[in-house]
């Protein structure tokens, strides 16, 4: 039926509202917090390595500094903007990743470095193209919702992705990308007998390519003997439980790390919470495991409030990203999972993971222009066309 008018008294908070996305202040201000905490934790924790490296204890905090300025730019924009715009580009952005993950393969474009391919070289910055995917596939993923895909869609998506990952090799990335996938297929609503199957599936597929690779091999021996070899294959799991436990109560102090001291493989990116517990102690971890409970309930809670079933899902598939990277990067720092090299999300190294979780963050809060209603001004007047 056609829409009637109706005449109102302008507003003042109607224009502002109007053609504008809106943002959750919590998560914003958390995002912020953490990522300027990040700059000083690569500051803190990259400059025995950077100076050894390079002879420039800021080497690595420069370059995380421009992604962090650009990160919190794109972050910005992505809050200004609908959700309805992102969802409706996502296969867009989606194909844009696939083809990252395919020329990351491709030698003299791709870096090998310790026999895997995972980052893109351009000038003085590397790109991970499997850190851009994260976020493409929970954009592609609230799309097929939107379009009421058929499960299988889903599922042949996700073993694509998982695949071009795998042939880098990285299965803790791997593993990552399932896990927000399966958690969307539970937003949309997909029969859980389905979800099961292909869960089962999923893990049986990554057990055997854990025990068909040597290093992966390893990891799981060591996390199961613990720290026996203490010179060999748990020299690092053992250097990260020396640096925690010397934290204390208290910490050492903030930069009084000893482990950061080239004790510790890895300090800035896989291994950055061993030295942040060491400086901080167990009351400092409380607190800030606190905030990761607050940020990711609260990203939780803009997904159960979402007024459509693909925001649902791109609002719930964020908030698991990066809640299921929090729990294995630290999990396998205190030896409750085995290590898998998942960076601390905000406060590890990487400019591909800070700008797309930075864009994730708020690129789902927006709600501009979702209304039903067209709204305009027409001199003092609010012209409304209600739908009947």
């Amino acid at each position: 039926m056609a829409g009637k008018l109706v005449k109102m008294k302008r507003h003042p908070i109607a224009k502002k509202a109007a053609g504008r996305g809106r943002m959750d202040r919590r998560l914003a201000t958390l995002a912020v917090v953490f990522t300027f905490l990040g700059i000083a934790s690569v500051a803190n924790t990259s400059a025995p390595m950077a100076t050894a490296n390079f002879g420039d204890p800021l080497f690595f905090t420069r370059q995380h500094v421009i992604w962090a300025v650009f990160g919190l730019s794109l972050m910005f924009i992505a809050s200004r903007m609908p959700s309805s715009f992102w969802i409706k580009y996502a296969p867009l952005a989606f194909i844009g990743s696939l083809i990252l993950l395919v020329l990351v393969l491709i030698p003299g474009l791709g870096s090998n470095f310790l026999g895997a391919r995972r980052w893109i070289i351009i000038g003085p910055f590397s790109l991970q193209p499997s850190e851009i995917v994260k976020l493409a596939l929970a954009l592609y993923f609230s799309y097929l919702t939107y379009k009421k895909a058929h499960i299988k869609k889903y599922v042949w998506t996700l073993a694509l992705v998982g695949g071009l990952i795998m042939l880098q090799p990285d299965l803790g990335t791997t593993i990552v990308v399932a896990t927000i996938g399966l958690s969307q297929l539970v937003l949309a609503s997909f029969p859980i007998f389905q979800i099961g199957v292909i869960s089962a599936a999923g893990a049986l597929a990554a057990l055997v390519l854990a025990l068909t690779s040597d290093y992966r091999r390893e990891r799981i021996i060591t996390f199961i003997t613990g720290t026996r070899d203490a010179h060999g294959d748990a020299y690092h799991i053992r250097q990260v439980l020396l640096a925690i436990g010397s934290g204390g109560l208290f910490g050492v102090g903030i930069g009084q790390s000893r482990q950061k001291q080239l004790f510790i493989p890895e300090t800035a990116t896989d291994s950055v919470f061993a030295i942040i517990s060491e400086e901080i102690g167990f009351f400092g971890v409380v607190v800030l495991l606190s905030l990761f409970l607050f940020f990711v309930f609260t990203a939780l809670s803009i997904a159960k409030k979402a007024d459509s079933p693909e925001k649902a899902v791109l609002a719930g598939g964020i908030a698991v990203w990066i809640g299921s990277q929090i729990f294995l990067n630290i999990s396998s720092m205190i030896v409750l999972t085995p290590m898998t090299g998942i960076p601390l999300p905000f406060f590890s190294y990487g400019g591909s993971a800070l700008t797309a979780i930075l864009i994730g963050c708020l690129l789902y809060t927006s709600d501009a222009d979702d209304e039903e209603d067209s709204v305009d001004f027409v001199g003092d007047t609010l012209i409304c066309i209600q739908n009947d």
